[in-house]
């Protein structure tokens, strides 16, 4: 009888108390049966040559596991993939020697998805926290140097959000697109790195030339809808009617220069980039847009979701530095359980104060619509009842807790409700998603352009799930008929296609009564 044998008799003996046997058993150490007979108390019923029999069969399983992680990996570094047991496909990949992606040290050994070797070189971070900063917060400790340097940068954006709100809505609409342009250049930068020591041409020249060819056909749509100028000018009504097809045209463009550009034995790496490209452009670009569509609804759908993300950023730090105790997820090691919760209901708090301030004024929540005559943005309208004070019974159990048989709201800040707790509950998954991101490539930070803050991209990983939330939302929940938009359409048309829809309103306001008869024949 072997040492190991012998081991396992001893441990599985019924001689030896169950706590023992649990605790020595090297099954229950590595394997996973072992914990469910813990758990169901059956280790005190276990029989030896059962333990035996599934210590065994594991032992076969792990090996074979290896046998065939250490196999795909030899095909790896020979450049094949697909069917390990395929001959043909092996004999293809080394005779082409094409596509192995061949980071550094991608087969260097038998690692993790998340380990060294399967990652690039990136430069880390570099801190550029000014030096005035630097030495006025010298004689603290890292925590609350970086505390500090965290708060004072906040608040200067903050302060700066609220004065480009001031300067209305263009400012905002080309704040936006400042913005998109930036982390696109962190996240496609991020790539280049890679790709730049293959020495391929045109990836960074097509990546900015897809970005310039999503922006025209978004923005194209968008001017087309809200700018009634583009309908009366004739060069511009050419631009407008085959808008779609100029768009699809540069895509096209630009989809042949990427085929004509595929180098042999970097296909593999070339396509990666590609999806990079289109990935990136999915993620930044379309929701920026999405922030545009929201902006044009009315200010405070712009203001207030982008204000509940930035409370709910700060407050769950706040939380989470003071009381943060329990781990919330390994993505985000800094991330406590207590800064969530934390988070969560100050923002709920915020949002409710907030939407209850900016529904008073107009500014904030009229449509905001392009006038021709002027050439300039206005946003002024009869508020509708979303803003508008309306008086709500609460209910029996609540009357009874506070003694308030009513209460006057605005509309708005029962939505407020729904739209900070997606801020809080679920847009941090967006920043779950980049600190993900970052890991795979072993960087701290997407760029160094905000001190204590990282990039652009790291401050706006949450915005762009809220902004897709709130158009969904805003389509779901509170949009309807748009007349300015169906007159823009209607002034497009031939004469004899307005006036047939003339006469057809007309005949449909005389079945409705709105249109006296008199009238109608008058006219």
């Amino acid at each position: 009888m072997t040492e190991r044998t012998q081991q396992r008799a001893q441990i599985c003996g019924h001689k030896q108390t169950r706590a023992a046997r649990v605790s020595l058993c090297t099954c229950r150490r590595r394997y996973l049966w072992s914990p469910l007979v813990e758990l169901t108390g059956l280790a005190t019923l276990t029989p030896c040559w059962l333990c035996s029999f599934l210590t065994r069969t594991s032992d076969d399983i792990y090996v074979l596991f290896r046998l065939n992680r250490a196999k795909m990996t030899e095909l790896r570094r020979r450049g094949g993939g697909g069917d390990p047991d395929s001959t043909e496909n092996i004999s293809d990949k080394e005779a082409d020697g094409d596509d192995k992606l061949g980071f550094p040290g991608e087969a260097e050994g038998d690692t993790e998805g998340d380990s060294k070797a399967d990652t690039p070189d990136v430069p880390p971070s570099i801190d550029n926290t000014p030096q005035c900063l630097n030495k006025a917060l010298e004689g603290l400790s890292l925590r609350w140097r970086n505390w500090w340097v965290r708060g004072i940068l906040s608040l200067t954006m903050i302060i700066g959000f609220f004065l480009i709100i001031y300067l209305g809505p263009i400012m905002l609409i080309l704040v936006v697109m400042s913005v998109q342009i930036k982390c696109f250049q962190e996240i496609i930068t991020i790539g280049y790195r890679v790709y730049h020591s293959y020495e391929l041409p045109w990836f960074r020249t097509l990546s900015w030339y897809f970005l310039i060819c999503v922006n025209y056909f978004f923005y194209g749509e968008t001017v087309a809808d809200y700018f009634a100028l583009v309908h009366r000018e004739e060069p511009l009504q050419f631009l407008v009617r085959y808008h779609r097809f100029i768009s699809f045209a540069l895509y096209l463009a630009g989809f042949c220069m990427f085929v004509l550009s595929l180098v042999k034995k970097q296909y593999r790496l070339q396509f990666y980039m590609f999806a990079w490209t289109h990935v990136t452009l999915l993620i930044v670009v379309t929701q920026s847009h999405l922030v545009i569509q929201n902006l044009f609804e009315g200010m405070i759908w712009f203001i207030l979701p982008i204000s509940t993300v930035i409370c709910n950023d700060i407050m769950a730090y706040l939380f989470g530095f003071f009381f943060g105790r329990t781990p919330l997820i390994k993505l985000s090691p800094k991330k406590t359980w207590e800064g969530f919760i934390g988070g969560f209901f100050a923002t709920v708090v915020f949002s409710f104060l907030f939407a209850y301030l900016l529904s008073q004024y107009q500014y904030f929540v009229c449509p905001v619509e392009y006038n021709s005559e002027t050439n300039r943005f206005t946003v002024e309208c009869d508020p509708s009842n979303l803003f508008v004070m309306q008086e709500y019974t609460l209910p029996t159990a609540v009357q009874n807790a506070i003694r308030w048989k009513t209460v006057n709201l605005y509309p708005f800040q029962i939505h407020s409700i729904a739209l900070s707790s997606f801020a809080s509950l679920i847009g941090p998954f967006g920043g779950f998603f980049a600190s993900g991101f970052k890991r795979a490539f072993k960087i701290k930070d997407f760029a160094d352009t905000i001190p204590g803050h990282g990039g652009i991209m790291d401050r706006f990983d949450c915005q762009y799930l809220m902004a897709t939330f709130v158009h969904v939302y805003i389509a779901s929940f509170i949009r309807g008929p748009n007349p300015s938009k169906v007159l823009q359409q209607l002034l497009v048309l031939q004469p004899e296609q307005q006036l047939s829809i003339f006469n057809t309103l007309r005949n449909h306001l005389r079945e409705q009564g709105v249109l006296p008869p008199a009238v109608a024949e008058a006219q």
